[in-house]
């Protein structure tokens, strides 16, 4: 099976070439990746790699994205039109490209995660349990922190959990959410799910959620502590996702959680 990287100069992209070539996967060849035209030089000829998408679509049998939500919609329908498999880690995707995502599904097999790490996914399993359970006197906040370079806010994942929570107790997480507080904010909401941010130095991902009770309380956390790991769970979700019908999966489904 033929894997791709689109991305493959980027953080997570190198990671996943070096995972890919690392002879850990008896089953897998790596296919080749993307880059912009001013990285191809830097992506060395050792490997296929290519400043135009379909190409590599048109040679794996899936595609990994962690790339921005621009650019994960075009290889939506890349993926719709060669039929290639496709695992998409991007974050802060909009209702928009989430339905892009969702049309291009109808043609092939799709996996979108917030998060591929396997802990992270046990954890959105535990705080959908949690809530579910935990309702009346119990209030639930998020907690994130990650590396001073991440450009969105709060995390995909911290934003996973968050639903996670609202799905427990069936809500609607965007008329429950508090994304920020400041000033005169008055008494907190019953029922309301409060995000709370954190960036500074290398941090790679840490996430907590909090459900806080009268005279007790109990935490959910999940650090990571290499980026390795979303590789390999992304990984993971391509050979499951190339033995599916046509279709959009999650993790919870990669899982079977």
């Amino acid at each position: 099976m033929k894997i791709g990287v689109v991305g493959c100069m980027g953080r997570v992209g190198q990671i996943l070439v070096n995972e890919l070539r690392s002879g850990n996967w008896d089953d897998l060849e790596f296919a080749g990746g993307t880059a912009l035209p001013e990285d191809l030089a830097k992506a060395g000829d050792d490997y296929f790699v290519t400043d135009k998408p379909a190409e590599l679509f048109d040679v794996a049998d899936a595609v990994i994205d962690f790339t921005a939500p621009a650019a994960t919609v075009q290889h939506a329908k890349h993926a719709a039109t060669y039929k290639t498999a496709l695992i998409v880690g991007t974050t802060g995707l909009s209702a928009d490209d989430e339905a892009a995502l969702k049309e291009a599904a109808e043609k092939t097999t799709i996996v979108y995660a917030a998060n591929f790490s396997i802990g992270v996914n046990v954890l959105l399993a535990l705080v959908e349990q949690a809530a579910a359970r935990l309702k009346d006197g119990w209030d639930i906040e998020v907690f994130e922190s990650h590396h001073k370079h991440k450009v969105d806010a709060p995390s995909g994942t911290a934003l996973a959990i968050g639903k996670a929570a609202a799905a427990g107790r069936d809500v609607d997480l965007n008329k429950v959410a508090d994304w920020a507080r400041n000033g005169e904010t008055g008494a907190r909401k019953e029922g309301h799910i409060g995000f709370s941010v954190a960036r500074g130095g290398d941090v790679v991902g840490d996430h907590t959620a909090f459900f806080y009770g009268e005279g007790e309380r109990l935490e959910l956390t999940h650090k990571a502590t290499n980026r390795a790991l979303f590789a390999r769970g992304a990984i993971h979700a391509a050979r499951w996702a190339l033995s599916q019908e046509t279709g959009l999966y999650s993790m919870k489904d990669v899982l079977d959680l």
